[in-house]
């Protein structure tokens, strides 16, 4: 199993520095990450110090709490997509699910995944805050939307992934679908507990350390 391949080497802080993500994009290219996954206001510098490199850019939109419009969304990941992201990690409207208008969670995604011409689209679900049965109706959605992943969470709710999440993700997804893991993945045992359950790539901020095995 090689980790490496599997991981989105992570720094969403809000105080992270220009040093930081620096520091994130060389430590990307050392251990072959896939990719970096930087806010919006690094994708243009993190693109620059991965040019020529095989490590993707990855950022994130409506984020971390979901509830801009589709509109905004949507000008959020063109935006990003023309300062150089190679993936998009979406967070989904959880008011518009709460009040189970599925129509608009659905419409918002298909907005965006329409929006960036091709580019890998992760929904982003926030697990912490669904229920069994808004889990397993939000993973029938990304199958009916044709995205690429469903991930489990922003890392900033009350809790990351859990191999539950997971479990139930897997009982309805497609054969296309793939699963993100993230949130509370630190050490290599957390890693490939979630990789044996099914996730095809990790966000984590302990690349690193994961790497390294660390426990």
């Amino acid at each position: 199993m090689e980790l490496n391949n599997y991981i989105d080497h992570t720094n969403l802080k809000q105080t992270s520095t220009l040093k930081d993500i620096e520091s994130l994009c060389n430590e990307a290219i050392k251990y072959h990450f896939d990719t970096v996954c930087v806010p919006p206001y690094y994708v243009s510098l993190a693109s620059s110090l991965l040019k020529d490199t095989t490590v993707g850019v990855c950022t994130v939109i409506g984020f971390p709490n979901g509830y801009s419009t589709k509109e905004v969304k949507s000008f959020e990941a063109i935006n990003a997509i023309e300062n150089g992201a190679d993936e998009i990690d979406m967070v989904i409207n959880i008011n518009a699910l709460k009040n189970k208008d599925y129509e608009y969670v659905k419409e918002e995604i298909e907005e965006i995944r329409d929006s960036i011409d091709g580019h890998v689209l992760k929904v982003i679900i926030e697990t912490s805050l669904l229920d069994d049965s808004e889990i397993e109706k939000m993973t029938k959605i990304c199958n009916e939307t044709f995205v690429n992943f469903i991930k489990t969470s922003t890392g900033f709710g009350s809790r990351g992934a859990s191999l539950h999440d997971l479990e139930i993700i897997n009982k309805y997804k497609n054969d296309v679908l793939e699963i993100k893991a993230s949130g509370g993945i630190k050490t290599i045992e957390d890693a490939t507990s979630f990789i044996e359950a099914g996730a095809t790539r990790l966000g984590t901020s302990s690349g690193v350390s994961i790497m390294k095995g660390d426990k």
